[in-house]
């Protein structure tokens, strides 16, 4: 009888876990707001790690958050080094590619309280009077991330925190004029 339910409950988790196996493992979440303000006046926020504490919501979850900056802020090869509470996380921030008033990438990569290492996009198109704003941010969660996505709603999650900072950042911005 023990060795019925013994099976029965490894039938189950073999099969959980095959069907976790199944799951999507890369990701690409974005969102997108109009900014009333041309591109350059918007620019040296997304593009200079010391100005990103003004707008991102990540850095509100953790108002103490430990951060170490090095190269030339604002250009390729500038990293910031981040050291948060269990919310927040730790990792890197690291500007690898920009391209003036139109796009900034930046490799991401966390340490605590998971291993992953993504990819965000910053974009700036003229749009009317304005210029739109897109924040992206894809990578592999590898089998981790597949599970966690059985459980959360990563993407809704994720989202949520890009409507915030996009709105975080139209304010700042827009106030500047």
């Amino acid at each position: 009888m023990a060795l019925k339910i013994v099976s029965g409950i490894a039938f189950f988790i073999a099969l959980f876990f095959g069907f976790v196996a199944t799951r999507q493992g890369k990701f690409n979440y974005e969102r997108s707001g109009l900014i009333e303000a041309p591109a350059d006046k918007i620019f040296p926020y997304i593009s200079q790690f010391s100005m990103g504490g003004q707008w991102s919501p990540y850095e509100k979850i953790d108002p103490n958050m430990k951060k170490t900056f090095s190269g030339a802020d604002g250009q390729p090869g500038s990293m910031m080094v981040f050291e948060g509470n269990s919310q927040a996380g730790s990792g890197q921030l690291e500007l690898i590619k920009l391209i003036p008033n139109e796009l900034v990438e930046i490799k991401l990569t966390m340490t605590k309280p998971i291993r992953a290492e993504n990819l965000v996009i910053y974009k700036l198109t003229p749009e009317g009077n304005g210029t739109r704003f897109s924040w992206s941010m894809s990578g592999d969660g590898g089998f981790f991330g597949k599970l966690l996505n059985v459980f959360i709603d990563c993407e809704n999650m994720v989202a949520g925190s890009f409507t915030e900072g996009i709105a975080n950042l139209k304010t700042l911005v827009e106030s500047q004029k």
